[in-house]
């Protein structure tokens, strides 16, 4: 399952984090390694957007509470199709017709 999140850190100070947010890239990269995050961007200012590809909603749960543990964030999260599987489902609508 893919969802897209976009994270925005609560306002403090940048250097008063700085030592969370280089655990937050500790904490990700094993999660790119394991293919469950797929793509990760740092945002201009603070924050990120992340592509996770997890099996379950329960799994995006669990690390968006791990992540909130690191870096507390306000998340917005948008559900994703993989581009083969949205065409195939307006391939499919084509033989309705």
């Amino acid at each position: 399952m893919l969802f897209l999140v976009i994270s925005e850190p609560r306002p403090e100070a940048p250097s008063s984090v700085r030592g969370s947010r280089r655990r937050y890239w500790e904490w990700i990269a094993p999660l790119q390694r394991s293919g469950q995050v797929r793509s990760v961007y740092a945002r201009v200012g603070r924050g990120a957007v992340v592509l996770f590809d997890v099996p379950s909603n329960e799994v995006l749960h669990r690390r968006l509470n791990e992540w909130q543990e690191i870096i507390p964030v306000r998340f917005e999260v948008h559900a994703l199709i993989d581009p083969a599987a949205a065409q195939d489902y307006l391939r499919e609508g084509d033989t309705d017709r």
